[in-house]
C-alpha cells in the first residue's frame, strides 16, 4: 500500500501556526519584517524589487537564511518564508534574481503575473513552491496551466495589486477547476477575516495593510499614521500611480500634489502619470498604498503582539461560528487550530 503523496497544501499547512502570508510590500518589507512574521508562525515574504540590485537582494536572502536557521537551532520552528517576482515585464535581472532563489532554495515564490511554465520547473526542481498572483478565474487558469502550485486570489478593496473581483465570486470560480492551494488577499485585517476566507474556500489568507502598520515594518511614521486615521472611503482606487489598478491613500495623493477626485472618477482606466522631465516617479515613494480594511486599523504593534491578537480573534471567531451551527466550542489553545490536517 503505498502513502498519499505529500501535497504543497500539507507543506504549507505543517509549516505555519496561522493560516497567513504577510504580503511582500514594495519599499515596506524587509528582513526584519520577514523574520518577525516567520518566526509567529506565519509566512513572511518581501519583493525581490525592494533591493535596487542582485548583490543587494542576494544579501537579503543570505540573512534571512542566517536568521532562520539561528531560530531552529534555537529550538523554535519558524515558519518558511517567501520571495515576490514580478512577471508582468521581464527585464534582464529577473532571471538573475530566479537564479538567487533556486541558489538560496527559497521555499516559496509569489508570482505576479503569468510565470512561465520553464521557470516554474526551475523552482520545482530544488523544492519550491509556487503561488501566483490572479486577479480573474482566467488569470487563475493560465497558472494552473503553466503548473504553479496555488494561487493568490486578489480581490476588490486589496491594497497594491488590486482588482474589483468580489471575494466570493472569484474563490467561487477558482474552486470550480482548481484544487491546490488558494489564498485570498483583500482586506484581511483580523483573525475573524481570516477564518472567513478560509469558509469561503481558501486555505491561506495575504495581509499586507495591517502589517503596514507594525513596528517592524519599514514604512515611514507618517505612512502608519494615515492608515490608522484612514477608513474604506479615504482608499482610491486608480492605475494612474503604478500603471496597475491598486489602491492608494487619498490624503498621500493629495499631499503629493495629485488630483485626487479626477484619478477617484477615472479609476481603474486612468493614465499613468508621468513625472517632469528629469525627475524620478513619485510612484510607492511619496503616494501611499493601502486597503480598505484601513478602517479597522487603529494601532502599531509588534508583530509578536499582532500576531498573539489574530490567533485569538480567529479562535473566537472559529468558536462562535461552532456555537451558531450547533457544535461545542473547541477547547482553549493559545493558538488557532488554523489549517493543520
Amino acid at each position: 500500500m503505498q502513502n498519499n503523496p505529500v501535497t504543497p497544501r500539507d507543506i504549507l499547512a505543517a509549516g505555519t501556526d496561522l493560516p497567513v502570508i504577510v504580503a511582500p510590500m514594495f519599499l515596506i518589507s524587509t528582513p526584519d519584517l520577514v523574520v518577525a512574521a516567520c518566526k509567529e508562525g506565519m509566512i513572511g515574504s518581501l519583493p525581490a524589487a525592494s533591493q535596487w540590485t542582485s548583490a543587494g537582494f542576494d544579501g537579503w536572502l543570505t540573512d534571512i537564511s542566517a536568521r532562520l536557521d539561528a531560530l531552529r537551532q534555537s529550538g523554535q520552528k519558524p515558519a518558511p518564508y517567501a520571495i515576490n517576482l514580478g512577471f508582468r515585464k521581464i527585464t534582464p535581472r529577473l532571471e538573475a534574481d530566479v537564479d538567487l532563489c533556486v541558489k538560496h532554495k527559497v521555499p516559496v515564490i509569489l508570482a505576479s503575473g503569468d510565470i512561465p511554465a520553464e521557470m516554474v520547473k526551475k523552482i520545482h526542481a530544488y523544492g519550491g513552491i509556487v503561488l501566483q498572483d490572479v486577479a480573474s478565474a482566467d488569470e487563475a487558469k493560465r497558472a494552473v496551466k503553466n503548473g504553479v502550485d496555488g494561487v493568490i486570489a486578489v480581490t476588490a478593496g486589496a491594497g497594491g495589486q488590486g482588482s474589483s473581483m468580489n471575494p466570493l465570486a472569484l474563490l467561487g470560480e477558482i474552486r470550480q477547476f482548481f484544487d491546490g492551494v488558494v489564498a485570498l488577499a483583500g482586506c484581511v485585517t483580523t483573525g475573524q477575516d481570516i477564518l472567513a476566507a478560509k469558509a469561503m474556500g481558501a486555505d491561506m489568507a495575504v495581509m499586507g495593510t495591517r502589517f503596514i502598520c507594525t513596528q517592524e515594518s519599514a514604512a515611514e511614521p507618517e505612512y502608519k499614521e494615515m492608515i490608522k486615521k484612514a477608513t474604506a472611503d479615504d482608499i482610491i482606487h486608480t492605475s494612474a500611480i503604478s500603471g496597475y489598478p491598486a489602491n492608494f491613500l487619498k490624503d498621500s495623493i493629495l499631499a503629493a500634489g495629485f488630483d485626487a477626485a479626477k484619478l477617484k472618477k477615472e479609476g481603474a482606466g486612468a493614465d499613468r502619470i508621468q513625472p517632469p522631465p528629469g525627475e524620478a516617479s513619485k510612484a510607492w515613494k511619496t503616494v501611499w498604498s493601502a486597503g480598505q480594511g484601513s478602517g479597522g486599523i487603529h494601532d502599531i504593534p509588534t508583530v509578536a503582539a499582532l500576531t498573539q491578537k489574530l490567533a485569538q480573534e480567529y479562535a473566537d471567531a472559529e468558536n462562535a461560528l461552532l456555537k451558531k451551527l450547533g457544535y461545542a466550542p473547541r477547547p482553549q489553545s493559545p493558538k488557532p487550530s488554523g489549517p493543520k490536517p
